[in-house]
């Protein structure tokens, strides 16, 4: 609950607020007159909370019936919810501030058990405010968030604030109701279920437009809409939830970006492992990883009498690669990347396609160095992962360093050279950073790197990670030039993070319309008609072995079907394979191809073995334009 109330006599001294926290005050003023509303509309209904939220509001309601004794609500009653509020809008209420005491608020709230709760989980002594709305002021502006006037509130429910002063500053027009969610009662799913009425809400019409444009683009590249179009994956629940399975194109596309992760890790002077998926408990014991994540790892099973865990992660393994016989200083660093499938438990209410998932391949790297090597190798990693980044066409990056959490271990001495190596990497490489407070991990302070897509959102990827735990707790050693054992510093790294997760942003970045040198159909061979269906498969065969000549082996399909030659290209254009060779009689005579490109481009004639190397150098230098 907000503290005690300031007057606002002098509120036109005060600094005006930014548009986003304007945007807030109308988005939580907004859900407000959407919960009065639906209590309007649905009588009976408790409320629950209701704040804003990044781009909207939302408010949880257990709602007993719908007017029409149907229960929960559906979508189709949101147009009329909308038209409700837009009549509470324009009845210009004021939004009024009041200060209660505990009794007077318990009392205000009996039989509301959310409120209640919510009322009796407050410490002693901390004021408690309601916003009550009024039959609006006929003053420029509505009522000031000042102490109550008595006149008989029209709606009210507990909350912090701040709100506009009246309904007039939210414009009718400039909100939506979006969607209708469950959602447990403070998040726990032994609580009840409730519904949950999402919005959005801003200062113009205008701006609700973009912002609704926006969302129509963002349905359109949806990594689960586009991959199921696309052939890419599967998810099937009847043979276990948060699991992928990988379809040939996106097989492909694995392939092609796995080759590459690899040949980029051998040229930065890592190596790469591979480690077993199980092991015995006592590799978690020993990290610390069963006392700090046990709710994120699956239940042990018994193999000859002992329990083995599958695994969360792969670093225990390669802690105990470098156990596997005495290392000196001059063997490191030491730079060990493995492609590992991991298992981690998620509730099943935040799977989401590939983005969050129970099983996944990380893309994990541990490097093993002494303390004087440590700063030159994260500014290394930072550079190696700022590159990899670029070379897949994000270039909008920001770092956030992740500073000691109130759970942790070591000593705040090393946190502290561990972060001032971690922060001079970074300016070093000239990126904006942020710091995020008691971020890191409990085993050492970390780098995240963001990036933004193709439409502005910024995702979480790459994590560089100190660890003063592991070399510790498993008595990892080094002899140094002075013939003492030493312990190495240990750094974990995800570069893209998972290939699940890396994937789903991949195809909501490019929207599917993959650069050549990943997409998982490269070029298409088009005839005419089918009289040139030899001609046609003469032309793929030749692209394939001159690529073959070349190192490469060009992902070439064939459209053999009876379809008009309108009907090949459109499907191809659908699936966004890249080039499309169109072949008949000229083509047949000339030993050439008529390149179509998937944005509807014409390319001049090419003879297939110049059309080969094209392609082949759009492989090579990694290109994303076509």
């Amino acid at each position: 609950m907000s503290g005690s109330n300031s007057p606002d006599s002098d509120q036109s001294s005060a600094k005006a607020p930014s548009r986003d926290e304007r945007l807030a005050l109308i988005r939580h003023s907004v859900s407000h007159i959407m919960a009065q509303a639906v209590t309007r509309l649905y009588p009976g209904t408790r409320v629950a909370i209701g704040p804003s939220i990044e781009n909207g509001f939302y408010y949880d309601f257990s709602i007993l019936k719908t007017a029409d004794g149907r229960s929960p609500l559906t979508a189709e009653d949101l147009p009329r919810i909308e038209a409700e509020m837009k009549r509470i809008i324009d009845s210009r209420q004021d939004f009024v501030r009041v200060e209660l005491g505990r009794e007077e608020a318990l009392a205000r709230f009996a039989g509301e058990e959310f409120k209640t709760e919510l009322i009796n989980g407050l410490p002693p002594g901390e004021t408690i405010t309601v916003y009550e709305n009024r039959a609006g002021s006929t003053e420029t502006g509505g009522a000031a968030e000042t102490a109550a006037s008595p006149a008989t509130p029209l709606w009210a429910d507990l909350c912090r604030g701040p709100h506009v002063g009246n309904s007039r500053e939210i414009n009718s027009a400039a909100f939506k109701l979006m969607n209708i969610a469950g959602a447990y009662w403070r998040g726990d799913e032994n609580r009840p279920m409730l519904t949950r009425i999402y919005g959005t809400a801003w200062e113009t019409p205008k701006d609700l437009k973009t912002y609704l444009a926006f969302l129509d683009e963002v349905e359109k590249r949806d990594h689960r809409r586009v991959g199921k179009e696309l052939d890419l994956y599967s998810v099937h629940e009847e043979a276990g939830a948060g699991l992928i399975y990988w379809h040939p194109n996106g097989g492909r596309m694995r392939v092609a970006v796995e080759d590459f992760w690899r040949r980029e890790h051998y040229r930065s002077g890592y190596e790469i492992l591979y480690t077993p998926h199980i092991g015995k408990s006592w590799l978690w014991e020993t990290s610390g990883h069963l006392g700090f994540y046990k709710s994120n790892m699956y239940s042990p099973m018994q193999i000859d009498n002992q329990d083995y865990i599958i695994k969360p992660m792969n670093c225990p393994f390669h802690i105990m690669v470098y156990k596997d016989k005495g290392r000196s200083y001059r063997d490191l660093p030491l730079r060990w990347a493995e492609l590992g499938t991991v298992y981690r438990y998620e509730r099943s209410g935040v799977l989401h396609g590939l983005l969050r998932v129970r099983g996944f391949t990380q893309d994990d790297a541990h490097i093993f160095c002494t303390p004087d090597q440590i700063e030159g190798e994260i500014r290394e990693v930072l550079r190696f992962s700022l590159r990899i980044w670029k070379i897949f066409g994000f270039k909008d990056i920001k770092a956030y360093l992740a500073t000691k959490p109130a759970d942790s271990v070591g000593e705040p001495a090393r946190w502290g050279q561990a972060l001032e190596s971690l922060r001079k990497a970074v300016t070093a490489e000239g990126l904006a950073y942020e710091i995020d407070e008691g971020g890191g991990a409990f085993y050492g302070p970390k780098i995240d790197l963001k990036v933004k897509d193709a439409l502005g959102r910024e995702w979480q990827m790459t994590t560089i990670q100190f660890d003063f735990n592991m070399p510790e707790r498993f008595d990892m050693t080094f002899v140094d030039a002075d013939g003492q054992h030493k312990r190495p510093y240990m750094v974990h790294r995800a570069l893209l993070g998972s290939l699940e997760r890396f994937f789903g942003v991949l195809i909501e970045h490019f929207g599917g319309a993959f650069p050549p040198w990943f997409a998982p159909e490269q070029a298409a061979v088009i005839p005419v008609a089918e009289s040139f269906n030899g001609y046609a498969e003469q032309a793929a065969a030749e692209l394939k072995a001159k690529s073959r000549e070349s190192g490469h082996d060009l992902r070439v399909s064939l459209e053999l079907s009876g379809d008009r030659l309108n009907a090949k290209i459109r499907g191809c254009q659908t699936r966004k394979i890249p080039y499309m060779l169109v072949v008949g009689q000229r083509e047949s005579d000339e030993g050439t191809v008529a390149v179509r490109c998937r944005d509807g481009k014409q390319m001049p004639p090419m003879k297939i073995a110049d059309f080969a190397a094209y392609l082949v150098q759009k492989v090579e230098t990694l290109d994303l334009e076509l």
